[in-house]
């Protein structure tokens, strides 16, 4: 019974640790709190019963990351378009990297009008500082189409006349090739 035991306290502990993360990366990829909070919530669920396999691998918050992106994926597929909401999430006087950047509504903007796996592609390369080979893994596809993604996400984001100047200047703080 002890193994059960710590399991359980390990997932407690993952959850109080790792939900304000989880939860930027679920807000920048649906763009609506309430869905990001689900979202997370769901992934959560999902991966309780195999918790202990999660707490196997290398970083469990990757792993819970991959499963709520796959999930935000499989969604969308099924889901009726949505509309983006104006609200961002509260962030409670905690500093979030995250929730920073999705202040900037000009980035909120530009992330707003890419395809789902273009905006989850940029999400984890650069809000969360993936590697190709991790985002590869994340999405379940190739360096290559990963590469692919990111370049289209950002030749798209240059081309919108809102961002297009804030990417063109060097004191650009925001995503960079």
């Amino acid at each position: 019974m002890k193994q059960p035991q710590r399991a359980e306290a390990h997932f407690a502990q993952f959850v109080e640790s790792s939900t304000d993360s989880l939860l930027g990366t679920a807000f920048l990829l649906t763009r609506d709190r309430q869905a990001a909070e689900e979202l997370v919530q769901d992934s959560l669920v999902a991966l309780y019963p195999k918790w202990p396999q999660v707490q196997q691998a290398d970083s469990p918050l990757a792993y819970v990351r991959r499963s709520l992106v796959n999930r935000f994926l499989s969604q969308r597929r099924r889901a009726i378009t949505e509309l983006p909401t104006a609200q961002l999430p509260e962030t409670a006087g905690r500093a979030d990297f995250a929730g920073v950047l999705a202040d900037r509504d000009q980035l909120r903007q530009a992330l707003i009008r890419l395809p789902d796996r273009q905006r989850a592609a940029v999400v984890l390369r650069y809000f969360h500082d993936y590697s190709d080979q991790q985002c590869a893994e994340a999405l379940d596809c190739r360096i290559g189409t990963v590469r692919s993604l990111i370049s289209r996400a950002l030749a798209a984001m240059r081309g919108d006349p809102s961002w297009r100047d804030d990417l063109n200047h060097s004191s650009t703080q925001g995503v960079q090739q």
